[in-house]
């Protein structure tokens, strides 16, 4: 693999270049022959000038030519290898423009509860992980859905019930609501005289004042903070663990949404020692955390990493904010009261003070995410953006609104007309009965019939890309996919699919998986499409994904992962050269 040195623009435009003249100037390969060649299938190269091809060849980590079968041959010495796809698909490789990586990797041992639909089915999953883990002095687990719980909220008695013995904590899938058991209430000091903190709350039982066991947003932090770390070097073998599962679902980046300075003390050496080690198959760009309050350390750490950390596969130079919270919990911010009653959600920013640390952060040279669920976070985020236009003027800055679940008609326009990128989650969309029973209710028809709204943000002239947020959902991409392209559930419900006329088309979905991602991190001139000079990140799919039904998406499988012209997944069933 190639080290973390920058690289600047005018390199990548040279080194193209040179490619690509090379071939012209003899009407063959370049000086050395290939190192891969792929050839016997369909290439989607996402170059809107040429989006089909039938073979790739690759050199020393770049892709050196995108073509027909022909073509590709002339590449071929002794000593390169040769993939027959035999009719299959490939792509550039995936880029997942929204996640949390150490957060996914830690979740890999714990129970996941996102499959779970009743309560007595997340507690039969929670009793069989806790017996087959006697030893645990916690038991823990994420992925819990609002609408597996009658009310929307669990509470300590239910949890109490799968786990008597000792502290069980478990995360909801959005990571914004905790429930813990008495055993870990108690070891929290959370008690019916303690204080909600700021930006959190202790729910409670409106009759007796107790806790219910239920944590909203900050409150979260008062049982997390009493949970052991696995030690360094455990959590970077699941740091690993993690990379291989990306790269077996076809990823070859991610973009990390948004790291606590704390948390970034405690994992970045191990992201580190990956990229030392050459273990670090996935590009990764770390985003670091900034809230009301606390400002300007965030903005400086990020600026100071940027320069540490500026090369092909690990970068910073992005800040990120929470603006609001999540609909299920009350807690993202509307425009107009909840449906059921609960008020209208607040702000974790008062406007100004938002206004300004984004047009602080823009002006010191740093990309901004702004996390916006609700109508009124996603209508504070644009004014941020704006704000920052206004006061440092037009740029090529690029901001990002991560989420954007539901959205004013009259903002659709203003992504375009601010350059500001919509990031998305297809899977956040997947209508089940959290979707139907708590988020749908909580804001009500009309605004739930605006949920999600991908095409009408892509017909406005906006920019997305796309994205898993895992672990709060799987980062399985043919799962987002086919919800991008169907709006349905993996079971194919509701038949016709929810809000159809908001689907994206293969194409675009893929784009924003690809292409539209590299964007995303200012990296287009140098992945994100299959072109000559590129880095050779590219998947091999076990079919076409196009001729058949949306269905069949989800029977692909990932074959091959090449990162840097590097094969990092191999599946059995794809033949070796």
């Amino acid at each position: 693999m190639d080290d973390n040195r920058p690289v600047t623009n005018k390199q990548r435009l040279v080194s193209a270049a040179v490619l690509v003249l090379g071939v012209a100037a003899v009407g063959g390969p370049a000086e050395a022959p290939a190192d891969f060649v792929l050839t016997g299938g369909r290439i989607w190269t996402a170059e809107a000038a040429r989006p089909w091809a039938e073979a790739v060849a690759t050199r020393d980590g770049r892709i050196i030519y995108v073509g027909d079968a022909a073509g590709a041959s002339r590449h071929r010495g002794p000593k390169t290898k040769l993939f027959p796809l035999g009719g299959r698909l490939v792509v550039p490789g995936f880029d997942d423009a929204h996640i949390h990586l150490m957060s996914g990797a830690l979740s890999l041992e714990r129970v996941d509860l996102i499959e779970d639909q009743t309560l007595a089915a997340v507690q039969a999953r929670v009793r069989a992980f806790a017996a087959a883990h006697p030893g645990s002095p916690w038991v823990l687990g994420r992925g819990w859905l609002y609408g597996s719980f009658p009310g929307g909220l669990p509470t300590k008695a239910q949890l109490d019930a799968a786990v008597g013995d000792r502290p069980a904590y478990m995360e909801c899938y959005d990571g914004h609501s905790g429930w813990a058991n008495s055993n870990a209430l108690a070891l929290a000091g959370i008690t019916k005289d303690s204080k909600d903190p700021a930006g959190g709350a202790i729910v409670r039982d409106p009759a007796s004042g107790e806790p219910t066991g239920a944590l909203k947003e900050a409150a979260t932090a008062l049982v997390e903070s009493k949970i052991p770390l696995p030690g360094a070097e455990e959590r970077y073998q699941l740091l690993l663990r993690a990379l291989r599962l990306l790269n077996s679902q076809g990823i070859t980046s991610v973009q990390d949404a948004g790291y606590t300075p704390a948390r970034l003390d405690a994992d970045l050496p191990l992201m580190e020692r990956a990229l030392r080690e050459g273990r670090l198959t996935v590009r990764l760009t770390v985003s670091v955390q900034m809230s009301q309050g606390d400002v300007d350390a965030p903005i400086a750490r990020a600026v100071a990493l940027a320069k540490v950390h500026r090369g092909p596969l690990l970068r910073f130079g992005a800040v990120k904010g929470y603006v609001d919270g999540v609909i299920e919990a009350h807690t993202a911010a509307m425009l107009e009261p909840y449906s059921d009653g609960q008020g209208a959600g607040k702000p974790n920013w008062e406007p100004a003070v938002l206004d300004a640390a984004v047009t602080t952060a823009d002006r010191a040279g740093l990309q901004v995410y702004l996390h916006a669920i609700g109508d009124r976070g996603v209508r504070m985020a644009l004014d941020a953006h704006e704000a920052a236009l206004r006061a440092n003027g037009r740029t090529d800055r690029r901001g990002r609104i991560e989420h954007i679940e539901t959205i004013s008609p009259a903002d659709y326009t203003r992504f375009q007309a601010l350059g500001v990128i919509a990031s998305m989650q297809p899977l956040h969309a997947n209508p089940d009965q959290n979707n139907a029973e708590v988020w749908s209710r909580n804001i009500g028809p009309e605004r739930a019939a605006r949920g999600f709204s991908w095409r009408n943000i892509e017909k406005a002239g906006g920019r997305l890309v796309f994205g898993s947020d895992w672990p709060v959902v799987t980062s399985d991409v043919m799962r987002g996919l086919y919800c991008a392209v169907a709006r349905k559930t993996k079971d194919g419900t509701p038949p016709g699919g929810w809000l159809p006329e908001l689907a994206v088309s293969l194409d675009s979905a893929l784009r924003h998986y690809t292409i539209d991602g590299a964007y995303a991190s200012f990296e287009e001139a140098e992945k994100g499409s299959l072109a000559a000079g590129k880095r050779a990140d590219l998947v091999v799919l076990s079919q076409d994904l196009f001729p058949p039904p949306p269905e069949a998406i989800l029977k692909t499988r990932v074959l091959l992962t090449m990162v840097d012209g590097r094969v990092v997944h191999h599946d059995p069933a794809f033949p070796a050269p």
